[in-house]
């Protein structure tokens, strides 16, 4: 059995790693803006890695998508910087549905300007007063004829003020639709969200009567959800990459100063509790990378299936990330807590990772539900509803 990663996916962390070098000058400027930097944008853009979140057909990398690239390449990107990974990774959250159920007309609009950078993505879920219960949205889509009109509000959505186009969930009747929304469209007005700890390309969208042609509906009116789910199941375990990314640096950040710092008259790391925190991220960070690349692998065959261990790497992956940073701030005391240092805005980074695109608790839900049923199952007994 081997563990090691294949050529290809090698290949595929020298050219991100091409990338974050050329980002890392920008990254302080670029992760404390919650507006797009033009300088990682143009990088990300003449990587040409944006093909890897857009099918073969239209201007991509693969023939289809591939988690274990995807998760790869944010590995590297998040350890430089949470801009440039967040731009790489809402190209591919923001336009899937379209991959997975858009028309053709649809797909050949707006994917082949995703795969170039020309368009940023944008998925519209969370409302006000709907996060992890997507059931209880309120922004409704209301027929006008043959046609729609979009109305009610999005909040902390990804890309927000940036994008070219938003993939909107909405309630139908008694069902959920997901409809695709040009950023210049009448009546779609964005306004920047609350400033939060990690600075991000964050805004709150309302829709007012904005015109949603028939189509603009992408798949199949009542069958949003399903649309979501398929997007969750391709990146969630990115997610856990990302954490990886940004865990590693710490852990380096950290190892550098424990191998460099002097007191009591040795090197820091030379010190049993300095020795015990470097050895203990070490382990665990290994540990999370072998369930993600697992948990990846299985994805590239069937993501929706391979849902509940996707589940279990972002779980695992940004508890550790969360972890190890906070040991690195320990291990290097005054020096971690520097306004704008690398280890200071990987802490800032590092705590929104165990809230989206599944908190921690939801997902402990998920793969909870998902051990009882596999033991049911094995024992022919019935669950009880």
């Amino acid at each position: 059995m081997d563990f090691a990663l294949s050529p290809l996916y090698v290949e595929l962390q020298e050219e991100a790693r091409a990338v974050a070098r050329a980002v890392e000058p920008m990254a302080i400027e670029a992760d404390g803006m919650s507006t797009l930097h033009a300088g990682v944008a143009e990088a990300l853009r003449a990587s040409r890695l944006c093909e890897l979140l857009v099918p073969e057909a239209h201007g991509g990398r693969f023939e289809r998508l591939d988690p274990l690239a995807i998760a790869v390449v944010r590995e590297v990107l998040m350890g430089t910087s949470s801009h440039l990974d967040s731009l790489f990774a809402l190209q591919g959250i923001g336009s899937y549905a379209i991959t997975r159920a858009g028309t053709v007309e649809q797909q050949e609009d707006w994917l082949p300007r995703v795969a170039t950078g020309e368009v940023l993505a944008a998925l519209g879920l969370t409302e006000p007063v709907a996060g992890s219960d997507l059931k209880n949205i309120t922004t409704e889509l209301v027929p006008q004829g043959e046609d729609f009109v979009l109305r009610g509000e999005k909040a902390f959505i990804s890309n927000g003020g940036a994008a070219g186009f938003y993939s909107v969930l909405a309630r139908d009747g008694d069902g959920h639709t997901m409809v695709l929304v040009p950023a210049d469209s009448p009546g779609l007005s964005v306004t920047p969200t609350p400033e939060i700890a990690a600075p991000h390309i964050l805004g709150d969208l309302a829709f007012e009567d904005v015109p949603v042609p028939a189509s603009a509906v992408i798949g199949v009116r009542g069958d949003g959800f399903s649309y979501v789910l398929a997007t969750l199941a391709m990146f969630r375990v990115s997610v856990a990459g990302a954490s990886l990314g940004l865990g590693e640096a710490a852990l380096r950040e950290a190892a550098r100063h424990a191998g460099t710092r002097e007191q009591f008259g040795r090197p820091l790391a030379r010190q049993g509790a300095i020795a015990e925190m470097l050895a203990d991220s070490w382990a665990e960070l290994e540990a999370a990378r072998l369930l993600t690349y697992r948990a990846a692998s299985l994805a590239r065959e069937d993501p929706a299936a391979a849902l509940h261990h996707s589940s279990a790497a972002k779980l695992l992956a940004s508890e550790t990330a969360g972890k190890v940073v906070d040991r690195a701030v320990q291990i290097m005391g005054r020096w971690g807590l520097l306004r704008d240092s690398k280890i200071e805005r990987l802490t800032r980074q590092a705590r929104p990772m165990r809230i989206y695109e599944g908190g921690s608790q939801v997902l402990r839900l998920g793969i909870a539900r998902e051990v009882v049923q596999d033991v049911l199952r094995e024992t022919g007994t019935e669950a009880v509803r």
